[in-house]
């Protein structure tokens, strides 16, 4: 299996280089993740809190019905029920991903799954309002 020989490889020279540059603080087994020094997590850290910042300023100077997912739901759900042809013939539910996806994906950034207190998908807001969408464009139809 090649995937297995080039681990091994990699294993090999990363052995070698620390054995080189004199780091015995290694554990064999650990990932080379568990060796970030601490200048590298706190440059982690910092990173990641400046696009955690950046992130909250994407939509300052957008109007609320455009920026919540559960308001921009609510004008296509009038749109459906006002003018059906015109929503149908607009094909909105293959629409409707690409236009909710950098609002969604604006929300995920500080999603963290391997965090021991994470919410789940299916508790957030724009989950619980595209659900209640759905149920609602079912319900109709």
């Amino acid at each position: 299996d090649n995937s297995s020989e080039l681990i091994t490889k990699y294993r090999t020279c990363r052995r070698r280089a620390r054995e080189c540059s004199g780091e015995a603080d290694h554990h064999e087994g650990m990932s080379s993740d568990d060796e970030l020094t601490p200048t590298e997590v706190t440059g982690f850290q910092k990173s990641k809190d400046n696009v955690l910042e950046d992130s909250r300023k994407i939509f300052e100077d957008v109007r609320a019905d455009f920026c919540d997912i559960r308001k921009i739901l609510l004008k296509f759900q009038e749109w459906k029920e006002k003018f059906p042809d015109s929503y149908c013939d607009a094909y909105i539910g293959f629409c409707l991903p690409k236009l909710l996806n950098p609002l969604i994906r604006v929300q995920l950034i500080s999603w963290n799954p391997l965090e021991q207190n994470f919410t789940e998908l299916e508790e957030m807001p724009w989950f619980k309002a595209i659900e209640e969408f759905s149920d609602a464009k079912n319900v109709s139809e």
